[in-house]
């Protein structure tokens, strides 16, 4: 009788919302992933940032998260979006307001694309909130396309946005 192992792959996440009461959505966000995808290993500080795109919004909260799944991709991508609609998310209008946003930033060292995800996601390097919590817990990850670390991308990002930690 043969037992399979599942594979841990390791996953950076960007949670992130403007609407309501920002630290618990977070918080329930954190919840939900840790119940529904695997452990987090690993939380940066939360950070209020400019609304990036459409601009006339309230500021958002962001926070980086690194996990451990045994969910590929497109899996765990159609689960992320099944929490944000659990949660309460309704999608208007691109970088529209939100109550929470989940974008899977990195997989492993994966670099893929289907329609339904882009890894590594596509707009990362040109994003200062994205970058300034994902620096903070792995200053050293290199960019699986760019080969460069997101500390030396955050130094290099033109994205002028202020980035505030809480």
């Amino acid at each position: 009788m043969a037992c399979s192992v599942l594979q841990m792959n390791q996953a950076f996440l960007l949670i992130g919302g403007n609407l309501g009461d920002r630290a618990t959505n977070l918080a329930r966000a954190r919840n939900r992933i840790s119940q529904a995808i695997g452990p987090i290993r690993k939380t940066s500080s939360v950070y209020e940032t400019a609304a990036w795109g459409l601009v006339d919004q309230p500021d958002f909260y962001n926070q980086v998260l690194r996990i451990d799944t045994t969910l590929q991709p497109e899996p765990l991508m159609l689960r992320l979006l099944g929490i944000e609609t659990d949660m309460g998310r309704v999608r208007k209008e691109r970088y529209g307001p939100r109550l929470i946003d989940i974008d899977i930033l990195l997989y492993n060292n994966l670099v893929f694309q289907s329609p339904l995800v882009t890894l590594p996601h596509p707009r990362m390097t040109e994003r200062r909130f994205v970058l300034a919590p994902l620096e903070e817990i792995a200053p050293e990850l290199l960019h699986p396309q760019l080969h460069l670390t997101i500390h030396q991308l955050l130094l290099q990002v033109q994205d002028p946005s202020p980035v505030k930690k809480i």
